[in-house]
């Protein structure tokens, strides 16, 4: 009988909240090793972003998107260090990683430098990536692998009775409630009693008081306006306005308009809106390339800016997904975990994945929005473009200095959640 191996990715989005004045782990990053390292990483990890959004939009197509390409792609580099042979490779190759060019221990250093990089504490912004395992007590893990993957992955270990199948949802969910400050709530309800470990990420974003550089003012969002879901659908949604100076571009190329958002110091969102019929093209020309030409070009002006109030969430089972994408032995009988264990028989049963994000005006409600201070109308009225997010876009959320995308998604139906 096979002992199954579960995989749990979860995400606690940007959403509105007072600052934690809990005191954090300070984390050292040696940043000249870190940066030529992370450099290499991004493109790597934002080609396979693009590669696993395209993949949603054949599995959920027409429907809202939203998943965290930087979480996935961590848990896997981790459950990679205890793979061998074919197992292992499939994974990291699944992952955008020639191992011709990249050694396998290249790559477990890059993610633990990522993972440095992202706990830093930075102001103002509460950015936590976590991981965590849950070990069958009769199961005899790997020293080296509990060592690698506390010290690469900053990861807790946990040793759990797996027969008992109640009581051990119950531990995994309550870490997750504890982890996720309650957005996550029993996760986890199909635990099968031969689960012998099972592996939670989570990567928590909180962005405080005013999450925008330029926050909106509440009083001018108009609380029923049309955003066009299909040639046939409209839907009414709350739409924030101002008038503010941004990056922005029109990519001619891709027939597409691309505005640049910031919040706080260390991250950013850009909004991707392509032109009516034009979705299709976008998502297929997506990647590592296509960011970089657009941090080229991206030029700050004044426009007449429109975005829509939301909040959507989505739950994947990323099984099916990933085993498309090339990463079957782990799922197979034949699976080779033995990096991990000396136990035999254990598989990859399944890859579970949740992301929420909420796009509002500001941060808490009890933080007053400055006054948005307006040039003279008859100035600038003819240079300004319109940018109004009223049909299908695409999202975007990097950290900074990584360049990492920590939220990737299609908003289609703002008022799905």
């Amino acid at each position: 009988m096979p002992l199954f191996l579960y995989l749990v990715l979860l995400v606690l989005g940007l959403h509105c909240a007072p600052p934690n004045t809990s005191e954090g782990k300070v984390t050292t990053c040696h940043s000249s090793q870190q940066n030529a390292t992370l450099y290499k990483m991004s493109s790597i990890n934002a080609d396979f972003a693009f590669n696993l959004y395209r993949r949603f939009t054949v599995e959920t197509p027409d429907r809202n998107i939203l998943f965290s390409p930087v979480s996935i792609s961590a848990a896997l580099a981790m459950l990679s260090i205890g793979a061998c042979s074919s197992t292992q490779t499939q994974i990291l190759e699944s992952l955008g990683y020639n191992l011709t060019d990249t050694t396998t221990a290249e790559i477990q250093q890059g993610f633990q430098h990522l993972i440095c990089s992202l706990n830093f504490p930075k102001k103002e912004l509460e950015l936590q990536m976590g991981n965590a395992l849950f070990i069958g007590k009769q199961m005899k893990p790997s020293p080296k692998f509990l060592d690698d993957v506390k010290n690469l992955y900053e990861t807790e270990v946990f040793s759990t009775n797996f027969s008992n199948v109640s009581a051990a949802q119950q531990a995994v969910n309550s870490h997750v409630e504890k982890k996720t400050k309650g957005k996550v709530v029993g996760l986890i309800q199909d635990l099968k009693p031969n689960t012998i470990m099972v592996l939670v990420n989570y990567i928590h974003f909180k962005v405080f008081q005013a999450r925008w550089a330029n926050p909106f003012d509440p009083s001018k969002t108009e609380e029923g306006s049309s955003f066009l879901v299909d040639k046939t659908t409209t839907v009414q949604v709350p739409m924030m306005h101002q008038t503010e100076q941004y990056y922005h571009l029109v990519d001619t190329e891709l027939n597409c308009t691309v505005l640049q958002m910031d919040y706080s110091k260390n991250a950013l969102a850009l909004f991707v809106l392509p032109k009516e019929g034009q979705m299709e093209w976008v998502e297929g020309a997506m990647s590592s390339k296509t960011l970089k030409k657009w941090n080229r070009l991206l030029q700050k002006g004044w426009i007449d800016l429109f975005v829509p109030k939301f909040s959507i969430s989505s739950t994947y089972d990323l099984g099916t997904i990933l085993l498309k994408m090339g990463i079957q032995d782990a799922f197979a009988d034949n699976a080779d975990f033995s990096e991990l264990t000396e136990d035999n028989g254990l598989k990859l049963s399944k890859a579970a994945h949740k992301a929420v994000l909420h796009i509002g005006e500001k941060g808490s409600e009890a933080v007053a929005v400055p006054e948005v201070i307006f040039l003279d109308q008859a100035e600038i009225t003819l240079l300004r473009p319109i940018i109004k997010l009223d049909r299908s876009f695409l999202l975007l959320i990097l950290e900074k200095n990584t360049r990492s995308i920590l939220f990737l998604g299609k908003v289609v139906d703002p008022t799905k959640v």
